[in-house]
């Protein structure tokens, strides 16, 4: 048993924010039917190929245990056939851009009408109200306005894009929250509602805690790099062999830790010394320490640091670049990382669910090819037979 497999999805997302948020609720064991365009399919199928012809990675890991459907929403049979699935769905998404679903006639005001169950969910940049709702967004649009990128950086640097799509992905697991939510409230009051996350207000949400020195009177907020003023010594420290990711995080948030970490790199003397007695001391004199714990990295792997300091209760952790996430043994015994046979890339190793529920397992199925499940959906919903199914594909509908 799946905990979501009571619950039929229709997906008209696209890109990343839309798609991560029903690709999560999909490895939960929702029934996601991805409804796309006939010709070149959803956007990022083909977004950032090495391979012209194949769906791109980019898609393959948003998109998996999802089921494609191909409909000419512009085509007034296309959004006949959707409005006839919608009885059949508990939930309804998309991310298009301002005001493209109302001009596609398929707005909350009149999905409601024909199924007043479901909930009616949308990711939008700026959200459908207030002075930016018209302004396209992406990802690093929505790091920049939610505050991400001002305190991403060092003193010395302009402000930074993180890494990880937290305007994408994080609006996409926001959303997620939301439409179980409203799942739980239908139960109670037997409506649907609309659900409604804005990527702006999602990263600003994740922002929280890298907001708080604002409220110590640092206005605005600073980039503090990797280092942890208030903690030393919090840092990421260089190990061996040198190379761009050869690092290690460590921290000491309490005493213990910090005595626990000089036993470790075999300097316990330091213990006794007046400059370090206290954290407000260390704080002073953070390069000092900095370059004491530095000079027992570098002569080690981040691996074998993580372990040493790890077995001694410091916390630390190695930075894994993409091949050590994609090869580690922690991340594959959790089921993390996963490989897949996909029917034209082949085998695909790629990260799984990061939502673990004992009562009901994850198994991660390849992405869909384009329109694969048109007679499985459109057939078994819509009773359309393969002579049907082969005119609405000779007139462009699928």
């Amino acid at each position: 048993m799946k905990a979501l497999d009571h619950i039929r999805i229709l997906d008209l997302t696209q890109f990343e924010a839309g798609p991560s948020c029903t690709e999560l609720l999909a490895f939960l064991g929702a029934d996601v039917v991805k409804i796309e365009p006939p010709k070149g399919g959803e956007q990022g199928r083909y977004l950032i190929t090495e391979k012209p012809g194949l769906d791109s990675p980019y898609f393959l890991l948003l998109n998996a245990n999802k089921k494609s459907v191909t409909l000419n929403l512009k085509s007034a049979e296309g959004k006949a056939l959707l409005k006839q699935l919608v009885p059949h769905f508990d939930v309804m998404i998309e991310n298009y851009g301002p005001g493209a679903v109302a001009e596609l006639g398929l707005g909350y005001e009149v999905i409601r009408e024909i199924n007043p169950r479901i909930i009616y969910a949308q990711v939008k940049g700026f959200g459908t109200y207030g002075p930016y709702s018209g302004y396209k967004s992406f990802d690093m649009i929505a790091q920049a306005t939610g505050g991400a990128m001002s305190v991403t950086g060092t003193p010395d640097t302009p402000p930074l894009k993180p890494g990880p799509t937290i305007g994408d992905t994080g609006t996409g697991i926001h959303c997620a929250v939301g439409i179980l939510a409203a799942l739980l409230q239908r139960d109670k009051t037997g409506h649907g509602q609309q659900v409604e996350v804005s990527m702006q207000d999602a990263v600003v949400n994740l922002n929280r805690i890298g907001m708080m020195s604002h409220y110590y009177g640092a206005v605005p907020a600073p980039r503090l790099g990797n280092r942890v003023p208030s903690l030393a010594p919090t840092d990421l420290y260089p190990c061996a062999p040198g190379g761009p990711n050869d690092h290690a995080f460590l921290i000491t948030s309490t005493k213990d830790m910090w005595e626990s970490l000089m036993r470790a790199i075999g300097r316990p003397e330091v213990l006794t010394d007046s400059r370090f007695a206290t954290q407000a001391e260390r704080n002073k004199h953070f390069p000092e320490i900095f370059e004491i714990i530095a000079s027992w990295t570098r002569q080690r792997g981040k691996f074998e640091v993580m372990r040493i300091l790890g077995e001694a209760g410091v916390p630390c952790g190695a930075v894994l670049d993409s091949g050590d996430i994609l090869a580690s043994e922690q991340l594959k015994a959790r089921g993390m990382i996963t490989t897949v046979e996909h029917p034209t890339r082949g085998t695909f190793t790629m990260p799984g669910c990061a939502v673990q529920l004992s009562d009901s397992p994850v198994q991660v199925q390849p992405a869909p090819l384009l329109g694969q499940h048109n007679a499985e959906v459109l057939g078994a919903l819509l009773g359309l037979t393969t002579a049907d199914l082969a005119t609405l594909k000779d007139t462009g509908v699928l």
